[in-house]
């Protein structure tokens, strides 16, 4: 492969947000490489990019959960000359339930994924970045960041601090042409409620979830501007905003009734 453009490198990317953001790099001659657990799926990706759009696309298939997958993916892209320009960290899943009941590896592959495979992943492109004084950082967290979830607790928590993480990020690297921007969608109509259990919530059953190209739009066109949080959707963006004023206990209670099933 003839990587001679800028190149964004993407995790999550066989499917939902990360598969429209990559349409939407591809779209704008963007070299690829792509990360996700599935082989199949980001062949298949792989061929429709490079036929649409004619940009080169290199595939990675890495359980992102596994400590040593991070480094892995740096050290092979490394080995093989690819300067990655833009960092997406996508990859992220959420599981439905009270903790204590909730499996151990769901519990601590939220955590591995969400948070330690992000940061692991962002230590090791930021620094090349800075020293080229250029690159972009878009770590993707969830209107779940503003407040705590009962019955996603682990969820609401790891992508809390991936908004935190990130906001420190982008004033630390401010004036050296490096930015980092936190994309922020809410409920959107991806595979996310069904690995997560929360389908029949009133979230996802009564709240009408955002069309997936709207919002990856919504993030890329924000990441491009050089907005520190993206959030997709006036509503959710009221929401986010009107988190900060209200009674935490109040909050606290309105996300479990977003988060309970119903018929």
């Amino acid at each position: 492969m003839d990587f001679k453009t800028q190149t964004a490198l993407i995790t999550g990317a066989s499917g939902g947000i990360g598969y429209e953001l990559a349409r939407l790099f591809a779209r704008d001659h963007y070299n690829l490489v792509l990360v996700a657990r599935s082989t199949d799926k980001l062949n298949d990706v792989a061929a429709e990019l490079q036929g649409q759009f004619g940009v080169a696309v290199k595939v990675m298939a890495l359980d992102l959960t596994t400590t040593p997958a991070a480094k892995f993916l740096f050290d092979q892209l490394q080995r093989e000359g690819i300067v990655v320009d833009v960092l997406v960290n996508n990859a992220g899943f959420g599981g439905f339930g009270e903790f204590a009941g909730m499996p151990e590896e769901e519990v601590l592959g939220q955590i591995h994924l969400n948070v330690t495979a992000l940061t692991h992943l962002t230590r090791l492109f930021l620094p090349p970045m800075l020293a080229r004084r250029g690159g972009k950082v878009m770590n993707v967290a969830s209107t779940a960041a503003f407040q705590p979830g009962p019955l996603m607790a682990v969820y609401y928590a790891t992508k809390a601090y991936v908004l935190s993480f990130s906001q420190a990020l982008a004033n630390e690297v401010a004036g050296s042409g490096v930015m980092v921007s936190c994309f922020c969608p809410g409920a959107t109509a991806t595979g996310f409620a069904k690995r997560a259990g929360t389908e029949d919530s009133r979230l996802f059953k009564k709240l009408r979830p955002m069309n997936v190209e709207d919002v990856a739009r919504d993030g890329y066109r924000g990441l491009m501007a050089g907005r520190t949080i993206v959030i997709s959707g006036v509503q959710n963006w009221l929401v986010a905003e009107s988190v900060r004023f209200a009674p935490r206990k109040w909050v606290t209670a309105v996300s479990r009734w977003v988060a309970e099933k119903v018929e």
